[in-house]
């Protein structure tokens, strides 16, 4: 008589500037819960209510999980967390477990960016990381959409019908505003606008590109890869494609689980 396989489950949790979100794991590194709440002010509650969040839908109780790794800007803010992992280790693993050719990852978040070189296993060889400005990452989309009464998600949408591009010269967020004021006020078509923003990011990102190099297969995480213009811009800048998960904003916290399952913490 054969003796029934007891499954064991891991729990990575990522909290970042805008959004928390909750990865759950078996111990066949399948998804089985997962969860996107906004960080909001208390860091600490908003990966709680992730977590738990994701143990719903899992169907599983707290006690159930063996092993628990935190990632993020916030990662020192959980509790129940036995190590705490840079995100760029956890996107390189996370992307690399979804896609194993993949070489180079841009992830680009909330309030930062990075490009990062991966290895066999998904280890980290290089990276850079633009974390000291609001231009190119997804708060810059958020003031650009707000200032052109667009809602978020419809940029992507209305970048791909474009017929030309408008140019947003400036990389600053404040300058760039205005350029997009000033367009705006001449009567410049909404689409190329938003066209052009896209263009500023791509411009940006790529130069990231460049000081680590890309190889392999590019894989893009975070938030702004589901704006299919950007994805667009950047596939072209690049010159091959650019591939995202099914759901790029959970993949640091996929990748926190797979070093929780993998260590046992």
């Amino acid at each position: 008589m054969h003796k029934e396989r007891t499954m064991h489950y891991a729990a990575g949790i990522d909290v970042g500037s805008l959004s928390t979100e909750a990865v759950i794991l078996d111990s066949e590194a399948r998804i089985v819960g997962e969860s996107i709440l906004e960080t909001g002010f208390h860091s600490t509650r908003a990966a709680e209510k992730a977590f738990e969040a994701a143990l719903a839908q899992a169907g599983l109780p707290a006690e159930a999980i063996e092993a628990a790794v935190a990632t993020g800007y916030g990662r020192i803010s959980v509790p129940f967390a036995a190590k705490r992992i840079t995100e760029i280790s956890c996107h390189a693993l996370g992307a690399w477990r979804l896609f194993p050719d993949t070489g180079t990852v841009i992830d680009i978040g909330g309030q930062d960016s990075k490009v990062i070189q991966v290895g066999t296993g998904g280890r980290v060889l290089d990276f850079t990381m633009n974390d000291k400005c609001a231009a190119g990452t997804g708060r810059f989309l958020d003031v650009m959409a707000a200032k052109l009464e667009v809602p978020l998600g419809d940029l992507g949408r209305l970048s791909l019908e474009a017929r030309g591009e408008a140019t947003i010269s400036s990389v600053c967020t404040v300058f760039a505003e205005s350029e997009v004021v000033s367009l705006v006020a001449r009567n410049h078509p909404r689409e190329e606008i938003i066209r052009g923003i896209h263009r500023s990011i791509v411009h940006r990102v790529v130069s990231m590109v460049k000081v680590v190099g890309v190889q392999g297969q590019v894989t893009m995480t975070g938030g702004v890869a589901l704006n299919q213009g950007v994805v667009a811009l950047l596939s072209e800048e690049l010159g091959r494609p650019v591939r995202v998960p099914a759901e790029p904003r959970t993949v640091g916290a996929f990748g926190a689980a797979l070093h929780a399952l993998k260590n046992g913490v």
